[in-house]
């Protein structure tokens, strides 16, 4: 099972949009997907109708029960090959009750490891800031996706993220991979316009090759609770999407080959 974390320190950037769409074109492709919620706002968790303010248990529950089977904490959605592991308001508390005891920083990666045989990919959609849940996300992934928004403040945001992830490779025994993508680009806006120069200027190894447009049905997908790729294919938000899901699976399929 392929891990992808989805990540910033800065909030409206387009993590959970990413989140959902990307795993929505990975069903649509035939894998079984897991998203998972670590963000205590539960926008993911909204997204496909729980309450992230009346669930019993969630992702909170690995935390608070480490032998608790995860399998069991995951919910059904109402589209083929995607389950979810929810966030509830808990997770709000959990820096403050839960985040000194020993080994607190790798049980999402315990748990993701005993669901990998029920997945292909899972996705974690990760809160905006740094603490106990973003360096979960960041131990137990793969690879990590930092939206970041076409203009100035989210550039901002984005130093902050990447001096933690400088931070977290320390303490992980191989790098983190990561791209850098592009949100909310409006090529008729100056604003955008020049911050995706600066971006290229600055980060153009880990930057995506494009950006990801503004779309205003990705708001509607989220009003009806249905990811945009199966409601709108051809929009041009999922058309963006889907060239970098291509890069990334391109990716792993050539790191696989070299590992052979």
């Amino acid at each position: 099972m392929k891990v992808w974390a989805v990540a910033n320190q800065k909030g409206g950037v387009g993590k959970t949009t990413s989140t959902v769409t990307l795993g929505g074109l990975l069903a649509m492709r035939g894998y079984r997907v897991l998203l998972v919620d670590t963000d205590p706002h539960g926008s993911l968790t909204a997204y496909f109708r729980y309450s992230p303010d009346e669930l019993e248990t969630s992702v909170y529950t690995l935390f608070e029960n480490r032998q608790c089977d995860p399998a069991r904490l995951v919910r059904p959605t109402r589209f083929e090959n995607i389950e979810l592991l929810p966030a509830s308001m808990a997770l709000a508390t959990l820096d403050r009750q839960l985040g000194s005891q020993s080994g607190m920083g790798l049980v999402l990666k315990q748990g993701l490891t005993r669901l990998s045989s029920r997945y292909d990919f899972a996705l974690i959609d990760c809160p905006p800031m740094l603490g106990v849940l973003m360096v979960n996300a960041l131990a137990a992934c793969d690879h990590l996706l930092i939206p970041t928004q076409t203009e100035f403040l989210a550039l901002k945001g984005l130093e902050r993220m990447v001096r933690t992830l400088v931070m977290i490779t320390r303490s992980r025994k191989t790098p983190l991979p990561y791209t850098i993508l592009p949100t909310l680009f409006d090529r008729r806006t100056r604003a955008s316009t020049q911050a995706l120069r600066q971006l290229r200027d600055r980060y153009g190894p880990e930057l995506w090759g494009s950006a990801i447009p503004v779309d205003t049905q990705f708001r509607e997908a989220s009003r009806e609770g249905i990811p945009l790729p199966m409601s709108a294919p051809h929009s041009r938000g999922v058309i963006a999407y889907s060239r970098l899901l291509n890069d990334f699976l391109a990716r792993d399929i050539g790191q696989q080959a070299v590992g052979l």
